[in-house]
């Protein structure tokens, strides 16, 4: 059965379908010989599949880890500041993985990480419905008519964003202890939307993305999720 040559790519763990998409428009993928500049290029699998000159890695079974992404490490597998990375800090022996969204260089949390790079992206759309929880702390004094104001949404800078869930859990002086939940996880989001009612984020820890829970892991801890776990809550909604 042929698919979309990006969809391939990403299958392989090579790097998520957006990445793909944008490495065949910069023409360093090629099937038997050929420049392929078509992300749209049809495949079965049975072609010479090359990126960058190197053949694709075979697709393996679907995997996700649980990862305990501390803060000072960047989401990328190359930065271009050389600040030190997620995937260079993984522990030997992981296979190449991707990303499910990102944590940004200050916080930390849950980060799921697979090999399957469709999955990722799949993953990441808001339409699925997947919540994501986070802990923060921040520092300022909590109005929470303007806290409540977010739950319906709101535009920040421009910027409209969905509902968010608030929760205060701890409140002494000027520092509190929230708990949010939102579904769309934009850029810096969590920040933008505190500062737009008056408070500094402090710290942000997240909690759980969709059915994941950080649990008890330690900072830095990687835990692969069991393929019963994982086709329990994942087989129904996605192809693994």
């Amino acid at each position: 059965m042929s698919e979309r040559l990006a969809k391939f790519m990403a299958r392989s763990g090579v790097c998520s379908r957006r990445k793909a998409e944008e490495y065949i428009l910069q023409k360093r993928v090629t099937v038997n010989g050929e420049i392929i500049d078509s992300p749209a290029y049809n495949v079965d699998g049975s072609e010479n599949i090359l990126f960058d000159g190197e053949k694709l890695p075979a697709a393996e079974s679907t995997r996700l880890w649980l990862y305990y992404k501390p803060v000072g490490l960047v989401t990328t597998h190359k930065d271009n500041l050389e600040r030190p990375t997620v995937f260079d800090s993984l522990p030997a022996g992981m296979p190449r993985v991707i990303s499910v969204g990102r944590l940004d260089l200050n916080s930390e949390g849950l980060l799921l990480l697979t090999n399957n790079g469709e999955l990722s992206r799949k993953l990441e759309l808001p339409e699925n419905g997947w919540t994501r929880r986070y802990k923060v702390r921040v520092h300022g004094y909590i109005d929470k008519k303007r806290l409540a104001s977010l739950e319906k949404g709101a535009v920040v800078d421009g910027v409209r964003y969905g509902p968010v869930k608030i929760e205060v859990e701890t409140e002494k002086g000027t520092n509190a202890w929230l708990v949010i939940t939102l579904s769309e996880g934009k850029n810096r989001e969590i920040r933008k939307l505190m500062k737009s009612v008056g408070l500094e984020v402090a710290r942000l820890i997240r909690l759980s993305y969709g059915p994941f829970q950080l649990g008890g892991l330690k900072k830095g801890e990687v835990r692969e999720v069991p393929q019963k776990v994982l086709r329990e809550q994942l087989g129904g909604k996605f192809e693994l």
